[in-house]
């Protein structure tokens, strides 16, 4: 455990930040690796493959309900000093996670072909996302309880294992990819099930890194049987604390699948090009997201502690560093986004589309990092449906107005694109707004 009261409070941000970034990298190298190998395979089973990955949204929002919720009431009881209670929420929101699990995996394979209907641009790329999902489903069953372990340890301050285990699968993804996507070494390729299944394989191998961990090394939080009897008044707590975080998460599902449905008629090649930049900005928005999630647990424990001032200073320490990095990102990506496209296909056209759509949106990065603080300060403080009303926000001021533009026949793809920058920067003023009232009502 490590006590986040203590000490300057830019200080623990940094050194909690840089292994979480080093872990969502890793994260978000499962994708970019099997984009790399599937890319190879032409447009079809990139675009299938990008669509399906929008999926992974729903699964996110509800690993994040869960997620978001442990590492809450954790980190305030690591605050109060309260170690029962912290052990208690620990252990619940480990049995709720394997019950998550098996409903997303029943649920998952279910929906799979009429979600591909729903965003498939041709049968070649419904095909393609609708294999993929069937072999990477398993994996993304497991990330529920893989969710409460990690949270669990920031709860308490303690991020190096998290990112250990999540660079070593990183490993095994990319030594599997290659093999299984390819048919490299074997002569089997096994096309985008190979991809599915690499990242599923690597996922249960960190599983039983994090359950090691816990078993041998971890001295806060433990696993107890006895606490895993299902206590409805401590999954209200996680619940009413993790929804509204969970809710971001369906909403950004929500969004992607808007834009997939409104440029289907551009083609496979505008498809994949969206879905090679909007995965190429989720690594770019990786170093604010890392100061986001280390800015929960520091937010939390203080406000357990009842260290309002330090709460404030975390959000101002918070901001100003996620603001200075996406500044100085947005500039490469206004300067050579096309670096960052090249290195994934040779497709003209999937260049261009990757291209352009990073030059554009970008002019938000640096709005998103004020929503990315927004929100960390929200959960540390327990109060997350704020942030959930500010990401409803963009019902109104991008799906409606998307969904319009599909109709006319005017529509070009940088509508979209311009829609979407201006939606983002009007939730971050909301977010700045509804933050400045949760602070003056919780830390009087």
């Amino acid at each position: 455990m490590r006590d986040l009261t203590q000490g300057p409070v830019s200080g623990h941000l940094l050194t909690m930040a840089a292994p979480i970034a080093a872990g969502m990298l890793a994260q978000t190298l499962y994708l970019l690796i099997d984009l790399y190998f599937v890319a190879q395979l032409g447009d079809a089973a990139l675009a299938g493959v990008g669509a399906a990955g929008i999926a992974m949204f729903v699964v996110m929002a509800f690993t994040q309900a869960l997620g978001v919720g442990a590492m809450a009431l954790i980190s305030q009881a690591v605050g109060r000093k309260d170690p029962g209670d912290a052990n208690l929420v620990f252990n619940q929101g480990m049995a709720l996670g394997v019950i998550c699990g098996i409903v997303t995996l029943a649920a998952g394979y279910a929906a799979t072909g009429w979600y591909m209907r729903l965003v498939g641009a041709n049968e070649a790329t419904m095909a393609a996302g609708a294999t993929y999902l069937h072999w990477f489903l398993p994996g993304l069953a497991l990330q529920y309880v893989n969710m409460v372990m990690m949270s669990g340890l920031r709860g308490t301050g303690v991020v190096q294992p998290t990112m250990v285990v999540q660079i070593v699968t990183v490993l095994i993804n990319a030594v599997l990819a290659p093999v299984l996507i390819a048919g490299i070494g074997t002569g089997r390729p096994l096309g985008v099930a190979g991809a599915g299944l690499a990242s599923t394989i690597a996922v249960a191998a960190g599983t039983l890194m994090l359950i090691g961990y816990f078993r041998r090394l971890e001295k806060y939080v433990h696993f107890r049987k006895a606490l895993w009897r299902p206590r409805s008044d401590i999954w209200t707590r996680m619940v009413n604390v993790g929804a509204p975080a969970g809710g971001e998460f369906a909403l950004m599902f929500l969004f992607m699948v808007v834009i997939y449905w409104v440029i289907r008629d551009f083609g496979a090649a505008a498809q994949a090009g969206f879905g090679l930049g909007s995965r190429l900005m989720q690594a770019i928005f990786l170093p604010a997201m890392a100061i986001a999630f280390a800015t929960g647990p520091i937010a939390g424990q203080n406000y357990g502690a009842k260290l309002f001032p330090r709460v404030r200073e975390t959000l101002r320490s918070s901001a100003t560093m996620s603001i200075g990095i996406m500044v100085v990102i947005t500039l490469l990506c206004q300067w050579r986004p096309e670096w960052l496209v090249r290195g994934f296909t040779n497709e003209p056209e999937v260049i261009e589309v990757a291209s352009h759509f990073l030059r554009l949106i970008s002019w938000n990065f640096a709005a998103q990092a004020v929503i990315f603080t927004c929100s960390g300060v929200f959960q540390g403080l327990g109060r997350t449906l704020p942030a959930l009303a500010s990401s409803a926000s963009r019902i109104l001021t991008f799906m409606l107005p998307a969904t319009w533009l599909s109709t006319q026949p005017w529509l070009e793809i940088d509508h979209v694109w311009y829609l979407s920058v201006a939606s983002v920067w009007l939730q971050a003023g909301i977010s700045l707004w509804l933050i400045a009232r949760v602070m003056r009502a919780r830390l009087a």
